[in-house]
């Protein structure tokens, strides 16, 4: 398997120096593995801190700027950061206002994050906790108890971000991030596995003309493998799964996101058969955003979330937005 690493011990690293130089107005400690918006904190400000596993790129440092987070934390590969970087992050970001720690349903991510919280409220940081858990695929699956946590996360960080960037305080920040979560569903779909710098190689075994219908962001089982359909089929699947769930009555937000291996020009046609799904349930858009937001490395594949939102999601999320890997209105 070819990648374009030195040695596997060091991708992350070589990775977070990458990332500094090309972003100076983040400061990256590479050592210690926190990623915090210059300048922080900002006088009154909720911080915003989440992290997970590196590979899911730009998830979650590319998400560290004006309007979403203020700091976060990278592991190794499918691996959750460790409590201390959480608590670094947690005292660089506090104002006096209060820290959110935006925490992916996986066991590790949720049992660090809370050992990490406890800590923090020991040094005197306040710190709320928001689970995201937006994956209908499965529940209870290798690394999580109930469901997984997916592309809801950036919907959260983008919204949340917005509203602690105004000035709320951190009981509302939370009760937004809650709300865009639980208004959230996603479903993925994996037309190749995934290969880990450390093992080298494909992580799990998908044969050609299959594909894996639920996946997850780790190369985790879905639902059920298929023999390979075509995009309009994938997508009338994987809104029926989200749609179903979630019921919205009312305009969405859809994200239609790259596994990190499938062009654009798949993931354009792709995302006109989930508009075309959507129409023929009579499921309004609001707005789509359509990229590599929430990737899986080098898997083949997408994922789609709708987020059912009302006016004031809708403003939050249109708020201007400065961050590596989401930027507008700035």
């Amino acid at each position: 398997m070819k990648m374009l690493i030195n040695v596997a011990e060091n991708v992350v690293a070589d990775a977070l120096r990458g990332f500094a130089a090309a972003h100076p107005e983040l400061t990256v400690d590479i050592e210690r593995r926190v990623i915090v918006r210059r300048g922080a904190p900002y006088e009154g400000k909720v911080g915003l801190v989440s992290g997970g596993g590196s590979g899911h790129e730009p998830l979650h440092g590319g998400f560290v700027g004006k309007g979403m987070l203020d700091a976060a934390c990278p592991g190794e590969v499918f691996t959750s950061p460790v409590p201390d970087q959480m608590v670094r992050a947690a005292a660089a970001v506090d104002s006096g206002a209060g820290v959110l720690f935006i925490v992916k349903n996986y066991t590790g991510d949720v049992l660090n994050f809370q050992m990490a919280a406890e800590l923090a409220e020991d040094e005197g940081v306040q710190v709320v906790s928001v689970l995201v858990d937006d994956d209908v695929a499965v529940t209870d699956s290798l690394y999580t108890a109930g469901r997984r946590g997916t592309g809801a996360t950036l919907f959260v960080e983008k919204i949340a971000g917005a509203a602690a960037e105004e000035g709320a305080p951190l009981d509302r920040v939370a009760a937004l991030a809650r709300q865009v979560n639980s208004a959230s569903r996603s479903f993925g779909v994996a037309l190749s596995a995934c290969s880990t710098p450390a093992k080298g190689g494909p992580t799990f075994d998908l044969p050609d003309g299959e594909l894996e219908l639920g996946v997850g962001i780790h190369g985790e089982p879905g639902r059920e493998r298929r023999a390979m359909m075509t995009s309009g089929e994938i997508a009338d699947v994987t809104v029926e799964a989200v749609v179903s769930d979630l019921n919205p009555d009312g305009p969405v937000l859809v994200l239609v996101n790259g596994m990190g291996a499938t062009p654009l020009l798949e993931l354009y046609g792709f995302n006109a058969e989930v508009q075309r799904a959507l129409a023929e349930r009579r499921i309004p858009v609001a707005r789509t955003l359509v990229g590599n937001y929430v990737t899986s490395l080098d898997m083949a594949g997408a994922s789609v979330t709708i987020c059912q939102v009302d006016e004031e999601l809708l403003r939050l999320w249109d708020a201007p937005v400065s961050t590596p890997g989401l930027r507008w209105g700035c």
